[in-house]
């Protein structure tokens, strides 16, 4: 449990039944590791557990690709500028077919130029509704007919704890352990009263 955050840092021996059974429940499931929001979550263990539920439905589930999945991910990352969501899925992302200058286009936050209709899709989906609350119907429509309605209802889950992954990572200052370089301009804020 050694990443770099600005949480107190927790061995094994100190945590609670409930803070134990999250970390099994973790480490037996699909990720196999605590990197990302999870050591965060364990001081909150009921919302830990529930959160890694959800979050292991909305990435191994939705019933998209894994390439559209992670290009969802990496949306959310740059819209949230968060350092170890961008670090820990750009991999996963190149490795399911995602082109690494779509990846870049996407961390500078320069409009992509996809060759692939359901790359531009899923990326009109989530743009739209993190700049904009809202997705036009245009847009709505075109992903309903293309990937279904409980799909869509899924990538709006998936937007949504990833979203939360992200404000987790950046409130804690949460970094993928021996992360020097960072894909995003961190904003230093300084309190009213210094």
């Amino acid at each position: 449990m050694n990443q770099q955050t600005r949480l107190p840092s927790l061995t094994e021996d100190q945590l609670t039944k409930e803070q134990k059974a999250m970390l099994d429940a973790i480490l037996a499931g699909p990720r196999k590791s605590l990197q990302g929001p999870f050591t965060a979550w364990l001081h909150s263990p009921q919302l830990g557990n529930l959160a890694q539920q959800l979050g292991a439905y909305c990435r191994y589930q939705t019933g998209l690709p894994l390439r559209l999945s992670e290009l969802a991910i990496l949306t959310t990352a740059a819209h949230w500028q968060s350092q170890a969501e961008w670090q820990i899925h750009l991999p996963i992302a190149l490795k399911a077919g995602l082109s690494a200058q779509l990846a870049e286009q996407i961390r500078i936050g320069a409009t992509p130029v996809f060759e692939d209709d359901d790359e531009q899709l899923v990326w009109q989906f989530a743009t739209e509704l993190y700049q904009h609350k809202r997705v036009s119907d245009n847009t709505y429509q075109a992903a309903n007919q293309r990937f279904g309605l409980t799909v869509v209802v899924n990538l709006v889950g998936l937007l949504g704890y990833y979203a939360l992954v992200a404000m987790t990572l950046n409130v804690f200052g949460m970094r993928v352990e021996g992360q020097t370089n960072l894909p995003f301009h961190e904003p230093f804020f300084k309190d009213k009263n210094s």
